[in-house]
């Protein structure tokens, strides 16, 4: 298959419409200060995003059975607390990478 003009538009369009919604919030509130009451609820985005993505991946359904995945289990301990005490996006991420990291290379 080969890569056409109209495949490479569509491509690009996808990433733009992707890319918009997300980057339009930010340009909307550049310039304008937030009640304080909004600015403590974003502080727990991400702990939210982090139960959003992550809580699926610690069970595992054995046909009735629901058991735990104890790897991912491990890794998200650590990074739930970082979650929880720094309400950094970034560093949440990071600390979840490593840990998971880390536990596949030694189990």
């Amino acid at each position: 298959m080969t890569t056409t003009v109209p495949m490479i538009l569509l491509m690009l369009g996808c990433a733009f419409v992707t890319w918009l919604p997300r980057v339009i919030p930010f340009i909307l509130v550049r310039n304008i200060e937030l009640p304080d009451v909004v600015l403590r609820w974003l502080k727990y985005i991400p702990v939210c995003i982090l139960s959003a993505l992550v809580i699926e991946s610690l069970f595992n359904a054995e046909g009735a059975i629901v058991t735990f995945d104890w790897l991912n289990l491990s890794a998200f301990v650590p990074t739930l607390f970082v979650a929880v005490i720094t309400k950094s996006l970034s560093k949440t991420v990071v600390v979840g990478v490593v840990s998971m990291a880390i536990l596949r290379y030694f189990f």
